[in-house]
């Protein structure tokens, strides 16, 4: 499995799927793709977004009652990763714990992936 979900960001992600529910979405295939993209202050940084069309080569997993789709080519870098939901004061948002980062942004969006990684861009 490639991405795990902590029981808060699933709850939290079932609430997103319910709350963008329209008539012509596919309740059958709704879920989440989490992928990762060249950018951020560190190189790369993840995304997450609500889809119902899987594309082609995703690697789908079941967790809870969240369908999760990763994009192939991003899931070498997101092999072992667990993705929470935290709540704080200053803070709130979903966060990730990727055993395959070599470093981190302070803001949290961001990751080095050794020499592999692109090359980042200032927080801004």
């Amino acid at each position: 499995m490639t991405v795990t979900l902590t029981e808060k960001a699933e709850f939290r992600l079932r609430a997103f799927l319910r709350g963008s529910a329209t008539e012509e979405s596919n309740s059958s295939t709704k879920g989440v793709r989490i992928s990762v993209k060249d950018g951020g202050c560190s190189g790369y940084e993840y995304g997450i977004e609500i889809t119902s069309k899987p594309q082609p080569g995703d690697i789908v997993s079941q967790q809870g009652n969240v369908l999760v789709y990763v994009d192939a080519q991003s899931a070498p870098l997101l092999e072992g990763v667990v993705m929470d939901f935290v709540e704080g004061v200053m803070d709130s948002g979903f966060k990730f714990s990727n055993p395959n980062a070599t470093d981190t942004c302070g803001c949290g969006k961001s990751f080095k992936a050794g020499d592999c990684s692109p090359n980042g861009v200032p927080c801004s």
